[in-house]
Formats: structure tokens, sequence, C-alpha cells
């Protein structure tokens, strides 16, 4: 279509070029340029290069800039109260299994026998409150996996029955 105007080649292709094109030259000429430099490191200073950084990134507020909330606090206390009567249960099993006996039934029996009446019910306090959380909050759990309880008024309705299950349960087992 150019050619039925007159147009010559060179003017055709300076006339359609993008703009963007010819104005390419001069904005080479206004950034300045800056070299690189390469060197090869050994691999483990590639690793102190990392491990640089890492020290230099801003830490991340975590817990620091939330108020606690009774959800999150329940979670973690159940997580550490299973965590707590497993490793009770582990370390029982292996001590019976290292010295059976010394911790078979009677021994333990006549030990719990000779203590006095207060380290008797505290000591079944310490295994009962942690015990009745974790059953009643399981409970919860399960509860919110049937879809029950999630709204967040519920969830705190429920929150404060395991508290309160797990106040009447505990001395209910520490007066057995």
């Amino acid at each position: 279509m150019s050619a039925r105007i007159g147009l010559s080649s060179v003017t055709r292709r300076v006339a359609l070029a993008p703009v963007i094109g010819r104005n390419q030259t001069t904005l080479r000429t206004l950034i300045p340029k800056r070299g690189v430099q390469i060197q090869s490191l050994p691999s483990s200073a590639s690793e102190e290069i990392l491990n640089a950084q890492r020290l230099k990134r801003p830490s991340s507020p975590h817990f620091t800039i939330y108020q606690p909330q009774f959800t999150w606090l329940s979670s973690i206390a159940n997580r550490v109260t299973g965590g707590a009567l497993s490793a009770l249960l582990y370390g029982f099993s292996l001590a019976y299994l290292v010295a059976p006996g010394t911790f078979d039934s009677a021994h333990i029996v006549e030990f719990v026998a000779g203590l006095p009446d207060y380290v008797k019910y505290t000591g079944k306090v310490i295994l009962a409150a942690p015990f009745s959380f974790h059953l009643w909050n399981g409970l919860r759990h399960l509860s919110w996996d049937m879809g029950k309880f999630l709204s967040l008024k519920g969830a705190y309705k429920a929150g404060y029955a395991v508290l309160g299950a797990t106040a009447v349960s505990t001395v209910a087992l520490a007066l057995m």
C-alpha cells in the first residue's frame, strides 16, 4: 500500500518502525554501563555466603505480634500433653524392658504404697490432668472433623467445655 503513494523503501522502514526501536540508541547512551565481575568460588564458599545472607534477613514477627487466642493455645496444649503422655509411656516401657524385675507391678505398688498421701494425690493429678485434657480435646477435634462447632463462637464454647470436663475428670481420677 505504501508503494502506491510513492514512498521509498528507506522512508517506509523509518515510518513503520516501532517507536522503541528508533529511540533505543538514544537510551543506550543515556544509561551508564556497569561492569560485572565473575569469580569462581569453591562449593563451601557458596554455603558461607548463603548463611551470611540469611543472617541479614529480617526475622518474622511470629508469636510476638499476635494476641494469644484460646483456640491455638488449646491446640498447642493438646500437642504438648500428647507428647508428654507418649514420652511417659515409652519411657516406662523401655524401663520395664531394661529392668523387668525393678519395674514390675508388684514393686511399683509397693513403692507407691510407701509414699505419703499428699505425694500420691499430687502424682495422680499430674498424670490425670494431661490425660483428661488430651482425651476431651481429642473429642473436640473429632467433632470438628464431623463439621460441628466450626464457628468462632462454637469453637470457644467447645474449648470451655473441654476445660470444664478436664477439671471434673481430673478431680474424679485423682480421688480414685
